[in-house]
C-alpha cells in the first residue's frame, strides 16, 4: 500500500480493513483519521498511535507496524494537513483538536468500528507515540483516565519546550559573534566525552548518568586565534548556556537543559539562521497569530508567561495521573539522554510530579527508562531500538512489571551492542567481566 502523499510503500501488510472518516465534533472541527481492522489473526486489540511535531498528518507507518502484529488501529492528522501550526490563526477549536479532542474523538470513533466489525471491544486498548505523540498520550491519560489500558509515551514534547528553543535561539545566534560552527561539534563532543564518559566506571562512548556531568567549556577556548579545534571566548558561553537550564532574571527555572552527550546534533537548536518552524509556529501561531512575528523580540519572561496562559488548560500536562492509575493503567514513559529536541531532563521532572502528584499507595503503574546514548526518539550512539508494545502487553496482560528493558544499537542494519535500559533512577552498571556491547555482562543499579 502506498499512502495518497507518500512515496513511501508499507509493504508485509496482511489482509485488513480500511475506514477513513472525517470527524467534526464542533463547527471548525475537521478532523481527518484512519482505522485498520485486520481480516485475520487480528489479536483481539486495539493501539492508536500519536503524531509527531504540530500532527497534520496520518502515521502510516505506526499503523503498519500495529497492523502486522495482529492489532487493530487508528491514527488521526490532529484535525488539520500539513506541518506548520499556520490552522491555529483564529481557530481555536481547533487549537483544542490539536491538543486532545482529535485523539479522542478518534479513539472513540475507533472503539465504535472495532466492536461493529468483530461484534465485541478490544480487550485491551492501547496508546503508542513519541514526542508529540508521548505528549498525545499523556494528555489522554490525565483527561480520559478509562480510555486505555496501557500508555507508551517518549520522548514526550511538554508545550513548554517552545519557549525554551526560542530562548537558546535568542542567546546562542542572534548575535553571530554567538554562533558555533557545525564544523566544531566533533571536537565539542569528543571533549565532553573525555569529561563524562568514565564517570559511570566504564569508557564506553556513552554518558550513563549525564545529570551529575558538569563540563567546563572554558578548557576549550582558543589560546590563539579561532579555529576548528577550539572555541572563541563568545562560543564557549554559547555552549555553556546551551547545557545550562532555561532561567528567568530572578532565577525560577522554566525548562532543563541540553544534556551532555547531544554535542554532535547541536543544529536542531542553536543552527540558526532562525529557530526551527517546530518552534517558533507557538508563537507567530499561538500566542501572536502573526506570521511575520519577529523571533528577535522573543522575551523569555514576557513570552513564556503568554504561551503558558493559552496553553495552561489546554496543551500543558497534568501529572495527576491518580483516576489513571486507579483504573489500572500502565504507563510507559522513555526518553533519550542524548535528546536534542526535548531536554530529557523534563521527563525526569514529569515523572517526579507524577509520583507525587497522583495519589495512589502502590507505585507499579509507572516506569520510566532513561535511554543513555539515544537522541530524539530513536538514533544517537547508544542502543536506541526495543520492543515498547511487548514491555506493556506483558505488564498489562500478565502483571509483568518491566524491571529493565533489553535495547540494541544497529550499525549497517546489524546489532552491534545490547544494553539493559532501567527504571529511572537505576542505571546499567558492568559487572566487570565480558563484552562491553552485551546487555547480559550489566546489571540495574540503584546508585548514580
Amino acid at each position: 500500500m502506498t499512502p495518497a502523499g507518500s512515496e513511501n510503500t508499507l509493504r508485509d501488510l496482511p489482509s485488513f480493513c480500511r475506514v477513513a472518516a472525517d470527524l467534526k465534533p464542533t463547527s471548525d472541527s475537521d478532523i481527518r483519521i484512519e482505522v485498520w481492522l485486520p481480516t485475520v489473526r487480528w489479536n483481539g486489540k486495539f493501539i492508536a498511535v500519536g503524531s509527531g511535531g504540530w500532527g497534520g498528518s496520518i502515521s502510516y507507518g505506526e499503523m503498519a507496524d500495529a497492523l502486522r502484529r495482529g492489532y487493530a488501529t487508528s491514527a488521526t492528522d490532529d484535525g488539520h494537513t500539513g506541518p506548520s501550526a499556520s490552522f491555529i490563526v483564529n481557530h481555536p477549536e481547533k487549537l483544542i483538536d490539536f491538543a486532545y479532542r482529535a485523539d479522542h474523538e478518534m479513539t472513540v470513533e475507533a472503539k465504535t468500528l472495532i466492536h461493529a466489525f468483530y461484534g465485541r471491544d478490544p480487550r485491551y486498548s492501547f496508546w503508542n507515540g513519541c514526542s508529540g505523540g508521548g505528549r498525545e498520550g499523556l494528555l489522554q491519560a490525565s483527561r480520559y483516565p478509562e480510555e486505555f489500558d496501557g500508555i507508551i509515551a517518549g520522548d514526550p514534547a511538554n508545550i513548554r519546550r517552545n519557549a525554551w528553543a526560542l530562548e537558546l535561539a535568542v542567546q546562542t545566534f542572534k548575535d553571530p559573534e554567538a554562533y558555533i560552527p557545525a564544523a566544531k561539534y566533533p571536537m565539542i563532543h569528543r571533549a565532553v566525552l573525555e569529561a563524562c564518559d568514565a564517570k559511570d566506571g566504564l569508557k564506553d562512548g556513552l554518558i550513563e548518568a549525564p545529570e551529575s556531568c558538569n563540563v567546563d567549556f572554558k578548557s576549550l577556548q582558543c589560546k590563539a586565534e579561532d579555529g576548528i579545534d577550539c572555541l572563541t571566548a563568545r562560543q564557549v558561553q554559547t555552549a555553556q548556556t546551551i547545557t545550562s537550564p532555561v532561567a528567568t532574571r530572578t532565577g525560577q527555572i522554566l525548562f532543563p537543559r541540553v544534556e551532555p552527550g547531544t554535542e554532535l546534533r547541536w543544529s536542531r537548536l542553536a543552527g540558526g539562521p532562525q529557530p526551527a518552524d517546530l518552534f517558533l509556529d507557538e508563537f507567530r501561531y499561538v500566542v501572536y497569530q502573526d506570521p511575520n512575528w519577529d523571533w528577535r523580540t522573543f522575551d523569555l519572561e514576557r513570552d513564556s508567561a503568554k504561551a503558558h496562559a493559552i496553553d495552561k488548560d489546554i496543551d500543558e500536562l497534568n501529572p495527576n495521573l491518580t483516576a489513571f492509575a486507579k483504573h489500572g493503567g500502565k504507563l510507559l514513559l522513555y526518553h533519550g539522554w542524548a535528546d536534542q529536541q526535548v531536554a530529557p531532563g523534563s521527563s525526569v521532572e514529569f515523572y517526579k510530579e507524577v509520583l507525587e502528584a497522583s495519589k495512589v499507595t502502590e507505585q507499579n503503574w509507572v516506569r520510566l527508562f532513561m535511554a543513555p546514548g539515544m537522541a530524539h526518539c530513536s538514533g544517537g550512539e547508544g542502543p536506541d531500538n526495543f520492543d515498547k508494545i511487548n514491555v506493556m502487553e506483558q505488564w498489562v496482560e500478565l502483571g509483568k512489571t518491566p524491571e529493565q528493558i533489553i535495547a540494541a544499537h544497529k550499525a549497517a542494519g546489524k546489532i552491534d551492542r545490547t544494553r539493559p535500559l532501567c527504571p529511572y533512577p537505576q542505571v546499567a552498571r558492568y559487572k566487570g567481566v565480558g563484552s562491553i556491547d552485551e546487555a547480559s555482562n550489566f546489571s540495574c543499579s540503584s546508585s548514580r
